[in-house]
């Protein structure tokens, strides 16, 4: 159910309970205070009464204004791209959704499963690459030491773009954080640039949380981007929103099923749409 159906009957303009009440259902799907207080100041005293002008205003914290960059190419191949977040967010999938989208634009993909925790993540990238058809680096016991083979090889090879799925990890880990640290230093000494892309794979079902686990990695490691997984299983869909007032990097791609075909470069003003009239 969208927005507009639970706000149409609110005539907000200057009545204070009604802004009230428009900023409780904001807040319910997720949106979070900085959010739903940027929405309100954009509607001014003219208030929620036109559902075009709320998409107008969701559609711009999400930066509409901005075009989303397609994934980088180094100036000297390969381009890495690092894939991080914490457990269960669907990191390995998003790895391989990304291969098989860069297949299609006519890049050569390497995969590289640089988690070296969960054996299964190994398993799983690797029967991706197998079904893809694209190299494969893994099996290490060292993520940064997976990392700086795959550069290796990619070289070696001559392909254009090496796929860095790195373990899950808490953001609270320490540990776990710092190693994320030394895979980017020990990729940025070997290659310039390197990682030209950092994405942080985010659960759209966990609602606010995510705004804590993109602040966390946000201050660890240079992000590049977002990528929303699980889209399809929400509907609190304002948590989108709040991360963008959070930590100001855009949504780069959002997740919207299990097959290697659901994975989307985000379109703000639809996004915008599907959460206001949907």
């Amino acid at each position: 159910m969208g927005l507009w159906s639970r706000l149409a009957r609110l005539v907000t303009g200057q009545d204070p309970a009604a802004r009230a009440e428009v900023a409780r259902i904001l807040l319910e799907a997720d949106f979070g205070v900085a959010a739903t207080a940027a929405i309100l100041d954009r509607l001014g005293t003219s208030g929620v009464r036109d559902p075009a002008a709320l998409e107008a205003a969701v559609a711009e914290l999400l930066g509409a204004s901005r075009p989303v960059a397609p994934i980088a190419r180094a100036d000297r191949p390969p381009t890495v791209v690092l894939v991080c977040g914490v457990n269960g967010t669907g990191k390995t999938t998003t790895v391989a959704k990304l291969a098989w989208r860069l297949q299609r634009e006519g890049r050569s993909v390497l995969l590289a499963a640089a988690d070296t925790f969960r054996a299964g993540a190994v398993l799983q990238l690797k029967i991706w690459s197998d079904r893809l058809a694209t190299p494969f680096i893994g099996g290490g016991n060292e993520p940064a030491a997976v990392a700086f083979d795959a550069l290796q090889a990619a070289v070696a090879r001559g392909i254009d773009t090496v796929l860095v799925d790195t373990a899950g990890r808490l953001h609270t880990d320490e540990r776990l954080i710092e190693e994320l640290k030394k895979v980017v230093r020990v990729l940025a000494k070997h290659h310039a640039g390197a990682p030209h892309e950092t994405l942080l794979v985010l659960d759209a079902t966990v609602g606010q949380n995510a705004v804590a686990q993109a602040r966390a990695f946000a201050g660890a490691v240079p992000l590049t981007g977002l990528v929303i997984s699980k889209l399809d299983g929400t509907a609190k869909g304002g948590s989108v929103v709040a991360l963008r007032q959070a930590v100001a990097l855009p949504v780069r791609f959002v997740g919207t099923g299990e097959s290697v075909e659901d994975l989307e470069p985000f379109d703000a003003v639809a996004y915008a749409r599907r959460l206001v009239r949907d």
